[in-house]
């Protein structure tokens, strides 16, 4: 829990988008070490890269933060993109932490290059950078299971029973497997 005095460091909370970040202000008031900020201010024109509104990065950055996080930046690809934008434009290079990012969507193919270009661009050798600190994958169906992980111990698929009661590790590796690795390969071979 953050209790104000607690830090030595400076935190830059970025938000989805400007409204997101405008409800979050109550929050993190008290917090003197706390800055919130935002990614994105959506517009029509955004999603083709033609946005007159857009936010640089680089211009969001202050001197006296020390590690960035963004919280969920999955809902619209122009908040990934500005991720990318926010690492690349910090001179510091300093951390940056991703929230529940759904970067699954982004490596399985869920956003095709064909219709988002720009987004697949950004993402080209950016994504091999992030390591999960912890990392939960819910397989669903009556033959479903998990892929978990907690840094820095290795990614663990496990299955369940029918009714969901009991759950069981089968499988682990240092390298996190694909999705349709785990759901076409390694699950099937516990389910007979």
């Amino acid at each position: 829990m953050l209790c104000p005095g607690d830090s030595e460091k400076i935190f830059a909370f970025f938000f989805p988008d400007e409204q997101e970040a405008k409800r979050q202000m109550d929050l993190f008031k008290r917090f003197d070490f706390v800055k919130v900020d935002f990614l994105t201010r959506p517009t029509a024109l955004g999603d083709l890269g033609l946005d007159p509104l857009k936010v640089e990065m680089k211009d969001r950055i202050r001197d006296e933060d020390d590690i960035f996080i963004i919280a969920y930046p999955s809902f619209n690809p122009n908040e990934m993109i500005a991720v990318r934008e926010l690492a690349d434009q910090d001179a510091k290079e300093r951390p940056i932490v991703v929230i529940n990012g759904e970067l699954d969507r982004i490596r399985s193919g869920y956003y095709p290059r064909f219709f988002y270009p720009r987004l697949n661009k950004a993402m080209d050798g950016f994504l091999s950078n992030f390591d999960q600190a912890l990392y939960l994958h819910n397989f669903k169906g009556n033959k479903g299971g998990a892929l978990f992980r907690e840094y820095p111990g290795e990614y663990t698929v496990f299955t369940r029973d029918g009714l969901g009661l009991e759950i069981s590790a089968v499988h682990s590796q240092s390298t996190m497997p694909t999705l349709k690795e785990v759901s076409l390969t390694i699950l099937p071979q516990f389910y007979s």
